[in-house]
């Protein structure tokens, strides 16, 4: 086995239907339908692997708000769902330390921790726990930066080998520690935007010690490396594998673009090949994080020559992105690429992982009323978009990584999370709770005719994020969350 597609539909398929002996941490061992009573999904308190009184006050003050019953039981599923079964917590020499697994993978991605624990970041002022969860992940972090800026995902012990089946074999400059090499613009953002939201919700400094402000002086050399204005740089990937997108073309270094000062990216976070190396939301991505990046550094070491190299680098990024970003209708209409050359070629679509064009709001890269985006936003929700599917059981948006006709729940969060429009809020949360096929959490993709084929039963990006939209819902728009989530209310 050498695809992480068969490894994930053989756990799926196990979890699901019992095959493993045991059932996945905190999912449902079948898909009976569901009673009125809509029983409890939590591990029981002494299997959970990490407790926060403040999210469990948060739980329980939120699931108050919200009137139908079936949108309440998931969200008391979805929202604690990474600390209940994903969080591990130590020390390492002397400091706090946090490893966080994405669910039915038993390794650590920069991109999923960070997402994971997001939602839960407002609480963290007023709780010791979370405060000391955020401290030891921001120090892994850093140490996983540290053994390889180039790499997607970690192992729990830096000297060990891959445990990833599909990763054992690649052709590339793979380190102790690290468990896949895939090289995502987004995996370094993730820590930064994490790192910068907790320095912004506690004001605490003490996880941004030496260390991490060396980890942190990785990333944008990393991204300047891979401009490539001097050639393709050290990173090169190369996997046999049954699907193309997991695998770089030409000798490993990927598809020829052109180096208009645009970081080039391998790989997009769906951990898929790009098609064409200049990913737009990665870039968009980048340039929000490197000015938080340089706020950090301004503010924590009085660097100031660092934070202008960050900004520097960013407003680079930013006005290639302008000029090389964008498309345009035959009306005359602007709106962002997905992927571009720099050549004159151009990709639009999107893929439900973030950064998506869908998300970017979401990210602080523009406004949910900017225009630009707003056309975006509706081609990326339309037959225009090659990923975008409409069945029997919903609408929305998936990828390549599980093929066509099977759509994202994070896609369908994205869309709520972005919208003013109570009937497209209202319409969202009416897909989301009927889709989850009756197993009480989110899952990666669902066939858009038959929810109940789905893949990874124990996806926790997945679960915080549904957790995340409720309580965002709860702030902005409350009363679509009293009454039943119907679409025709």
């Amino acid at each position: 086995m050498n695809d992480r597609r068969d490894f994930l539909k053989l756990i799926g398929a196990a979890a699901a239907y019992g095959t493993l002996g045991t059932p996945v941490p905190g999912v449902t061992a079948s898909l009976a339908s569901t009673s009125t009573r809509f029983p409890g999904k939590r591990p029981p308190p002494s299997q959970r692997k990490f407790t926060s009184p403040a999210v469990e006050r948060e739980l329980a003050r939120v699931k108050a708000k919200i009137g139908d019953p079936k949108l309440a039981w998931l969200f008391e599923n979805c929202y604690p769902n990474t600390l209940d079964t994903t969080v591990h917590t130590g020390t390492f020499d002397g400091k706090p330390d946090t490893f966080i697994v994405t669910g039915d993978i038993d390794a650590m991605w920069l991109r999923d921790s960070s997402a994971q624990v997001w939602p839960y970041l407002p609480l963290a002022a007023h709780d010791d726990a979370l405060r000391r969860l955020y401290r030891g992940l921001i120090h892994r972090h850093a140490r996983c930066i540290a053994i390889d800026p180039y790499a997607n995902a970690f192992m729990a012990d830096s000297h060990a080998r891959t445990n990833l089946p599909w990763a054992q074999h690649d052709d590339t400059e793979m380190k102790p520690g690290v468990a896949e090499r895939k090289w995502e613009i987004d995996s370094l953002c993730w820590t930064i935007r994490l790192a910068h939201g907790y320095w912004k919700a506690t004001g605490d400094r003490v996880p941004f010690d030496d260390d991490w402000r060396a980890a942190m002086r990785l990333v944008p050399r990393t991204f300047r490396t891979q401009q490539r204005k001097h050639g393709p740089g050290p990173y090169h990937f190369q996997r046999a594998a049954a699907a193309p997108t997991d695998t770089l073309a030409l000798g490993g270094y990927g598809w020829p673009a052109r180096p208009v000062g645009l970081i080039f990216s391998m790989f997009r976070p769906s951990d898929d090949a790009c098609k064409y190396p200049l990913f737009v939301p990665g870039n968009a991505f980048a340039v929000v994080s490197l000015r938080q990046l340089a706020a950090m550094v301004r503010e924590l070491f009085a660097d100031e020559s660092f934070a202008r190299d960050c900004e520097a680098l960013a407003s680079e990024v930013e006005a290639a992105l302008q000029q090389y970003g964008l498309m345009h209708d035959a009306q005359g209409h602007t709106f962002w690429a997905y992927e571009v050359d720099g050549y004159g070629n151009q990709l639009f679509m999107d893929d439900a992982n973030v950064p998506s064009l869908l998300s970017l709001p979401c990210l602080g890269c523009c406004q949910r009323d900017d225009a630009r985006y707003r056309t975006t936003r509706a081609l990326a929700w339309s037959d225009r978009n090659p990923y975008f599917f409409s069945g029997k059981a919903a609408q929305g948006i998936g990828g390549p990584h599980e093929g066509l006709r099977m759509v994202w729940p994070m896609s369908i969060m994205i869309r709520a999370l972005t919208s003013d429009d109570a009937g497209e809020i209202r319409q969202c949360l009416h897909w989301l709770k009927t889709t989850d096929a009756n197993t009480g959490f989110m899952h990666e993709a669902f066939d858009q005719d038959d929810p109940s084929h789905f893949t990874r039963a124990w996806f926790a990006w997945a679960n915080s994020l549904f957790g995340e939209m409720i309580i965002d819902l709860a702030k902005r728009e409350p009363r679509l969350l009293k009454s039943p989530s119907d679409p025709k209310a």
